[in-house]
């Protein structure tokens, strides 16, 4: 007979950090506030120093990456989230570059080494189980290699199947906590953004295995697919603006090579009713990132069409998605691992979507890339880039072909000074075709 949990205070259960240690948070929504206040706190009242942490993207307080606590943590997280933004590009913390499939990787072939992974999970089933919720990604590596797991068993984590559903005994710590998961109200796209939307999802076939993120264009994308027919999804992450289409129909994976008639994601963030949709629900199958993000399982399916966004493209078709210049924004996340899984799946379309120009009209489509800025996207492995002026494809055209491609879907404002650049650059047979 199952023995009764014993719960300790997240005061106590935090005890277990030392100095020199590597903690692993949970991600986005799951993100443990109450073991991080505790950490903070006794790290504060010089417990410990030189402690590292690690994560990818987090929602809720950060305060271990900021200046106050500079010599007792140093975050090293795998993506650059809004609220460890500003202290990683003043240098109080840092960035590891790394394909989000590889994240895993890291772990379990103990190039970082875990010494405390600190996560959130529902309460335990019959059977012993609890499940890891929302966020599967790296976490599931983190704890299955980890010296010590400290769990908070939350009520309002939702019971989600697939590599969610761990057994308690490889958890060694309990603590509890009732607080909601912290929620993302759906983005509401703009004239732009419906735009764009508009042109990405006249790519999208029926029968087609999608993959997007969470935001204005993909909610605008996917509020123009009520129409289509026999979608899968098999993404890294999704959000609310999928839950249409489900209740319409128009998602259900019949199409699907691989988890037929299942949504397959390995984190998500939306809101309380997206928390729900997942709870109990055996199809949706939350996954480890090593599968949900390998290129050889994406494959699999056919007609695989991933959405990706960009922060600059210069006229090679050279993609920036991490970083303004020098300065790091975001990460590389997963957006090589689709792109080559769609390129790789039988009528597959790998997509970069992005408005032409900034919020102060400076184009975004730039002769060369900024100074310092990262190639996410190598021009090899661009295929189809879509503006609100139109969707081109670049696979298989030359350097002047794509220039001039590009240039067509460029803000009117900016084509003069960008074709201009593109003679300069190519020579006397560029000429630029409106």
């Amino acid at each position: 007979m199952r023995q009764p949990i014993k719960f300790v205070s997240a005061e106590e259960a935090v005890k277990v950090i030392k100095s020199g240690d590597r903690i692993h948070i949970h991600s986005v929504a799951l993100a443990p506030q109450k073991l991080i206040k505790a950490m903070c706190e006794r790290g504060k009242a010089g417990e410990f120093r030189g402690v590292k942490i690690q994560h990818l993207h987090t929602e809720g307080p950060a305060p271990y990456a900021s200046k106050e606590y500079e010599g007792i943590f140093f975050l090293e997280s795998f993506f650059v989230g809004h609220n460890v933004r500003k202290d990683t590009q003043a240098g109080y913390a840092d960035y590891i570059p790394v394909f989000l499939h590889e994240t895993q990787r890291l772990i379990r072939e103990n190039v970082l080494h875990v010494n405390v992974a600190m996560v959130q999970v529902s309460p335990p089933d019959k059977h012993g189980y609890v499940s890891l919720g929302t966020s599967v990604d790296c976490t599931l590596a983190a704890i299955e290699c980890a010296d010590t797991v400290i769990a908070v068993i939350n009520p309002n984590v939702p019971r989600a199947f697939g590599d969610a559903m761990i057994p308690m005994d490889m958890i060694d710590i309990f603590c509890e906590d009732n607080s909601p998961l912290i929620e993302a109200a759906p983005a509401d796209p703009d004239p732009i953004e419906l735009a764009i939307g508009a042109y990405v999802a006249g790519l999208v076939d029926d029968g087609a295995t999608l993959q997007m993120g969470i935001g204005a264009i993909p909610n605008a994308v996917l509020g123009m697919l009520g129409n289509h027919k026999n979608l899968g999804i098999h993404t890294e992450m999704f959000s609310d603006g999928l839950l249409p289409l489900v209740e319409k129909g128009v998602v259900n994976g019949a199409e699907k090579m691989i988890d037929r008639g299942k949504i397959v994601s390995t984190f998500l963030m939306g809101s309380k009713k997206l928390y729900d949709f997942i709870d109990d629900n055996p199809g949706v199958l939350m996954m480890d990132v090593n599968y949900t993000n390998s290129v050889e399982m994406i494959s699999k399916n056919p007609k695989v069409t991933s959405i990706n966004s960009a922060l600059q493209v210069d006229l090679t078709g050279q993609v920036c998605a991490d970083s303004l210049g020098t300065v790091f924004y975001s990460g590389v996340g997963g957006q090589i691992d689709f792109l080559r899984g769609a390129s790789c799946s039988r009528g597959g379309k790998p997509i970069i979507a992005m408005p032409s120009v900034t919020n102060k009209g400076l184009s975004k489509i730039a002769p060369v890339l900024n100074l310092g800025a990262g190639v996410v996207t190598t021009r090899a492995n661009m295929h189809w880039f879509v503006t609100e002026y139109g969707a081109i494809n670049l696979y298989g055209k030359s350097l002047q072909e794509r220039a001039r491609l590009i240039i067509s879907i460029s803000h009117p404002d900016h084509r003069e000074a960008l074709d201009k650049a593109a003679f300069e650059r190519f020579g006397p047979h560029f000429h630029y075709i409106g």
